[in-house]
């Protein structure tokens, strides 16, 4: 088996990956130019293509590009070789996502802070409403 053929090899995608790789680089336009062309040489290859653009979620996205953004998410996960950059970057992350929770945490407190001060006008607003819709001669 050659490199080219055998899909267990690493860092060696099947040809169906490469091409579709490379129409997501050129962009829905190439997507669709091969779903014509497919329609006119043989129409099962054309529904085929329409059927798997739909499914991907291709034909309606603004951009075919969304594997490129995964695969850049996940090679930035994976270690570079230097141990010092990589103990950097794993302390910087731990330190970014703690951030973030403290973030998440402060703007829950500011939240629920708004909903009880929009709360309490309410009940106030509907004190002084009973309040002044009772009859003179009994207590409120």
């Amino acid at each position: 088996m050659t490199a080219l053929s055998d899909p267990a090899a690493p860092n060696n995608p099947g040809w169906l990956y490469r091409c579709e790789a490379w129409l997501d680089d050129k962009g829905k336009g190439a997507w669709i130019a091969v779903m014509v062309l497919g329609f006119i040489f043989f129409w099962p290859i054309g529904l085929a293509l329409l059927a798997y653009m739909i499914w991907s979620k291709r034909m309606f996205s603004k951009s075919c590009s969304r594997r490129k953004t995964w695969h850049s998410h996940m090679s930035a996960m994976k270690p570079s070789g230097n141990s010092a950059f990589d103990a950097y970057k794993s302390d910087t992350l731990a330190r970014l996502e703690r951030e973030q929770q403290e973030f998440e945490a402060f703007l829950h407190r500011l939240r629920e802070a708004k909903d009880k001060a929009e709360f309490d006008a309410f009940m106030n607003e509907r004190a002084s409403d009973t309040h002044d819709d009772a009859p003179k001669g009994e207590p409120a």
